[in-house]
């Protein structure tokens, strides 16, 4: 059996590392089409310009707020005409999809430096489209990975703690999927089975979490940088990566697109609703109850959803239940990765169960 894994160029991750930004450019290009974030490119750009600068030339651009063809196709237009050799992404999940988005189209190397921990992204070859609106239209699938990320913890540490607690709804569900996609055989993104290390990352995914999630989200709370916080934003974005790209996706991202149809759920992070299906992925595939306990116990503690009004969805009809149900079970879905018989009636009867739970375990706390 062949088995392949994708990683990226170079990962870097510490206090400070920032200051190295310029530098790694450098080693890519001389002139960066640098993608902020509308935050970063108020506050932190300010602060690094000069520096960046003595390494390089640059010309910032602030993204639009939605990872969608449109705006896409606008910021690409942009680079394309400042004759950039490089681009750069500053910012969250969705700035930086788009610059490697851009980077692909112009056929140039690309930089990626997340500000926040809140999914894995960062690290895949893969760009998520969505529609002006906020549904997930389709993924991207990109050439090569970054050939450069770059994480200052002290950055992500001063970040919103939300975005972590995302991160970590995104990067537990890896260890239930890749074993999924391990027992099933699937064929990874990489066009083959996936490998060891993909599947060793899965697990220690969620060995990380179980162990340092609750203390790395009081430390980020303290905007302290500490052996757990390091922990936990390295398996949120590295280990996480690896694991979902070269190891495969299950019933947990299914979800994503699921809930995507309703608007009431559009406030969410790409990890709360992903750590919410992960919950769900528990009674589609008939886990123990000891596995239920612990991942509903991890959620409670770090404040990741356990119910569907946590999503938005307090009061979900049943036609909305049978469309989120009818979208994840559509041909070709992920949720076929499963070993369990698939089936719209059994989603949403997992859904309820969840939900259930969340619910019950509510009412003893």
């Amino acid at each position: 059996m062949v088995t392949a894994t994708l990683f990226p160029g170079r990962y870097i991750q510490g206090v400070g590392a920032i200051h190295s930004l310029g530098k790694e450019i450098s080693k890519l290009g001389n002139f960066a089409f640098l993608l902020c974030s509308p935050t970063i490119y108020r506050e932190l750009l300010p602060e690094i310009r000069e520096s960046l600068e003595k390494d390089i030339r640059i010309m910032p651009e602030k993204f639009g707020g939605e990872c969608c063809d449109e705006e896409i196709t606008r910021l690409t237009a942009i680079a394309r005409k400042t004759e950039c050799d490089v681009v750069v992404g500053l910012g969250g999940g969705k700035t930086l999809d788009s610059a490697k988005a851009i980077a692909h189209y112009l056929k140039t190397p690309v930089l990626i430096v997340p500000t926040v921990a809140s999914t894995d992204a960062p690290t895949s070859a893969l760009s998520m489209i969505h529609e002006p609106s906020g549904e997930i239209k389709r993924p991207l699938w990109l050439e090569h990975n970054p050939n450069v990320v770059l994480l200052d913890s002290e950055i992500i540490a001063n970040a919103p703690v939300r975005f972590l607690v995302a991160g970590m709804g995104d990067a537990i569900s890896k260890w239930f999927e890749t074993d999924s996609c391990r027992r099933k055989k699937v064929t990874t993104r990489t066009g083959y089975k996936g490998s060891l290390i993909a599947y060793t990352l899965g697990a220690l995914c969620y060995q990380t979490l179980i162990k340092y999630g609750p203390k790395a989200r009081k430390d980020c709370e303290k905007h302290t940088v500490t052996r757990a916080l390091e922990q936990v934003i390295q398996a949120n974005t590295l280990f996480s990566g690896i694991a979902f790209e070269s190891g495969g996706l299950a019933a947990a991202h299914s979800f994503d697109g699921g809930f995507s149809l309703l608007k009431q759920t559009h406030n969410n992070l790409h990890g709360e609703i992903v750590g919410f299906g992960t919950l769900i992925s528990l009674f589609l595939t008939n886990k123990s109850q000891d596995i239920i306990d612990e991942m509903y116990s991890f959620c409670e503690a770090v404040g990741l959803p356990t119910t569907l009004a946590n999503i938005g969805l307090h009061n979900i009809s049943d036609d909305d239940l049978i469309r989120v149900a009818e979208r994840v079970c559509s041909k070709g879905s992920i949720i076929y990765h499963e070993s369990v018989p698939i089936s719209v009636g059994a989603v949403i009867k997992a859904i309820k169960a969840a939900d259930a739970e969340g619910k019950r375990r509510r009412k003893l706390s």
